[in-house]
This record gives C-alpha cells, sequence and structure tokens, in this order.
C-alpha cells in the first residue's frame, strides 16, 4: 500500500574506514565496486525519490557519484570511526535531509554490505511501514541456520556447555522449537521520528520481512567477500548460459 504524496529516501551510510575488510565499500566484486550494487538496487526502486550516500571519504563518495548516487554533504569526523553508532550518522542524515528537502515519511537505509538484495525486498520493508500505522521501523530478517533452543550453547564457568534457551523439555529435533531468525542487512524502513527521538533499533515497534538467504549475504570479512564472489560468478554463469 502506497500513500499519495509520501516521500521516501534511500540512504546508504558507507564510512572510509573497514578494519575487517580495509576499502570494502568499493572493493570491486565482480567488476563492480560494493557500493555499486546498492546505489542500482536503490536507484531502480520506484518507491524512492533519491538515494543519498553519507561518506568521510573521498573517494567513496567520487565512485557513490559515479554511479548515480547523491553525496551532498561528507560526514562529520566523529560520526566514521570505529566506535561512531551508525544509529547517530542515521540521525545526522535525516537532519540533514529535512533541512535541505523537507519533510518525508520514511528513511530507507540500505548498506552497501548487502549485494544480492532485490528492488522487491526494499518495496516489500516501505510498504509495510507504510500499512501499518502503528510500526516505527521495519528490518530485513532471515530464518536462521542454528538456534538456541537446539543447537547454540553458552559455556559456564566451569567450561561446560548448555544450550542458550532453556526449553524445559527434551528437545530432539528442530522442528520442534520455535522458529528464530537473523536480522540482516538487506534493507530498514523507518519513520524519521523514530530514529530522531530513539537511540536504538529495537526501542520501538518493529516490523519485519523474511527475505530469502541468497539475498541476505552481509559482508564484513574477507570470508565473507569470497562467499560473495563465488556468488557473483554463478549469477553471472546463470546469466549467460
Amino acid at each position: 500500500m502506497t500513500v499519495a504524496g509520501s516521500r521516501a529516501i534511500g540512504f546508504i551510510f558507507a564510512r572510509g574506514g573497514s578494519k575487517g575488510l580495509p576499502g570494502k565499500n568499493i572493493k570491486l566484486l565482480a567488476g563492480k565496486p560494493l557500493i555499486a550494487y546498492a546505489i542500482e538496487t536503490a536507484r531502480a526502486c520506484l518507491l524512492l525519490e533519491t538515494v543519498i550516500v553519507s561518506t568521510d571519504d573521498s573517494e567513496i563518495a567520487a565512485t557513490a557519484r559515479n554511479f548515480g548516487a547523491e553525496v551532498p554533504f561528507i560526514r562529520p569526523a566523529d560520526l566514521a570511526t570505529d566506535a561512531s553508532p551508525e544509529w547517530l550518522s542515521w540521525q545526522h542524515a535525516i537532519r540533514w535531509t529535512q533541512a535541505h528537502r523537507g519533510e518525508f515519511d520514511a528513511f530507507v537505509s540500505l548498506p552497501a554490505t548487502s549485494p544480492f538484495r532485490s528492488t522487491e525486498d526494499v518495496v516489500a520493508c516501505i510498504e509495510t511501514l507504510r500499512a501499518d500505522s502503528g510500526a516505527d521501523v521495519v528490518i530485513t530478517v532471515r530464518e536462521a541456520e542454528r538456534s538456541p533452543y537446539f543447537n547454540m550453547v553458552r559455556l559456564d564457568n566451569a567450561g561446560y556447555a548448555h544450550v542458550v534457551i532453556e526449553s524445559g523439555a527434551a528437545v530432539a529435533r528442530r522442528q520442534d522449537v520455535p522458529v528464530v531468525f537473523d536480522v540482516t542487512t538487506v534493507a530498514y524502513a523507518a519513520r524519521p521520528a523514530f530514529v530522531l527521538n530513539s537511540s536504538q533499533l529495537f526501542g520501538g515497534k518493529v516490523r519485519a520481512v523474511i527475505v530469502p538467504a541468497e539475498r541476505a549475504l552481509d559482508i564484513d570479512t574477507p570470508y565473507d567477500f569470497m562467499i560473495a564472489e563465488c556468488i557473483a560468478r554463478h549469477r553471472s554463469a546463470s546469466t549467460n548460459r
């Protein structure tokens, strides 16, 4: 469900420093900078008015502009450190946009580290937010491969393993426990006022859009990037058959 006169704006937050995978936001994946995947998906989404990249890095900014994104401001240095919560960068981007572009109803974050999202995923988040007037934010999730009720453990002080969540009953099959989900970085859609007046994602009412595992990869380490390269090669081979 869309709302006449509503405005959804896409944002990509990509700082220059990355210890896990240096230069990851513009590292080439199948011959294309990683951030380009997020930009292209955002530009293909008809519900997004524009896509704005928030970065502190001039090379990322130039790359983003080359692929059609706006970079109307440079993120302040104090919001681009390893210790800076991205939530504060969300707030900064919203304030800048409201001051220079006016009010908008849907803030949509599309992390550069999730290159295999589809426009369908982005649209689903925006429409879910607009369809539920009580929701503050919509996240994307995928069904978890492991469960805290079944095959995830914690170690006690003596080094013995215990299931993270004790069900109080003997559990022999994964199907016998509640279904749990991993939060993904495919997309986030939120009401700007919620982001500005809250300090955390789960500080309000959160809806979820389920996405398939093949679109939910989040690249944070060199190992993740290796997996992404395999997926990208497979997709390219399938397309060229």
